[in-house]
């Protein structure tokens, strides 16, 4: 569904990404994992077409830089980490504007429209919130704002940076949640698969939620697989600069672990 073909990112004389060559699969989530200038970003600002990039980037096998943006956006939504929001508009009117691909270059949203953003304002729990300016939200709803937009998109393809950064414990699982269900056909009575690939800092919910893991590092991939294959202490220490512990629980699941690098003191 996503092919990312030998990718070069560069801003002057810096390279972001280095070549990088990734895939993902029809209903497949692949998260992206690194220290901060990995390259993480940049990977998917260039599968976004939003910085210039060397390579090639293909959706169902249309090439992203040969067709026009209304139909590249019919194609892939985008959840970036600073998004643009007007202040003055309604919750639900900003999530309206994930509809505009589908709508006439003349045309108004229909009735279809407007029940495709409530069901996602609803199940992202901001029913409630649907007519309230964007600046009377706190940071963690706008955030979710910002997602169900995406989502209203309607789009094969999801890339997120960082889609959860500003949100509480609770409220950050339950919007990966949200994100794990569009990818089962039968709950959503959708005729696709959601293919979704997103930056990710926290590395718990990263191997809960990805069915791989691609680490990055200096603008290249050192590791990409399963998460029980990529989430190596020794790998995760060297990319991160710090120790980590990689621990499974009753359930099976993964968890990393910081640990501190000096002994507390004692006041």
């Amino acid at each position: 569904m996503l092919g990312i073909e030998r990718v070069t990112v560069r801003y002057g004389a810096s390279v972001a990404v280095s070549a990088v060559t990734e895939s993902a699969a029809k209903g497949e989530w692949v998260g992206l994992i690194g220290a901060n200038g990995a390259g993480k970003s940049s990977l998917l600002r260039a599968a976004a077409q939003l910085v210039p990039y060397d390579g090639a980037v293909k959706v169902a096998g249309e090439t992203m830089g040969r067709i026009s943006p209304r139909r590249r956006a019919r194609l892939v939504a985008y959840v970036p980490q600073q998004p643009e929001l007007p202040a003055g508009m309604s919750a639900i009117d900003y999530t309206l504007l994930g509809r505009t691909p589908h709508i006439g270059y003349f045309g108004v949203e229909s009735a279809e429209d407007q029940r495709v953003c409530a069901e996602v304002l609803d199940r992202i729990g901001l029913a409630g919130l649907a007519e309230r300016h964007l600046s009377t939200l706190s940071g963690g709803e706008l955030q979710r704002v910002v997602l169900a937009r995406a989502l209203a998109q309607d789009a094969p393809v999801l890339l997120l940076d960082e889609p959860t950064s500003a949100l509480d414990l609770g409220r950050r699982v339950d919007a990966l949640e949200f994100v794990d269900e569009l990818q089962c056909v039968d709950e959503l009575r959708r005729e696709r698969g959601l293919t979704v690939l997103s930056a990710m800092h926290d590395l718990t919910l990263a191997a809960q939620f990805a069915d791989r893991l691609v680490l990055m590092s200096g603008g290249q991939v050192v590791a990409a697989g399963v998460p029980a294959d990529v989430l190596d202490e020794q790998l995760l220490s060297a990319c991160f600069g710090a120790r980590v512990r990689v621990l499974t629980d009753d359930e099976g699941q993964l968890l990393v672990v910081p640990q501190r690098t000096r002994r507390r003191i004692e006041c």
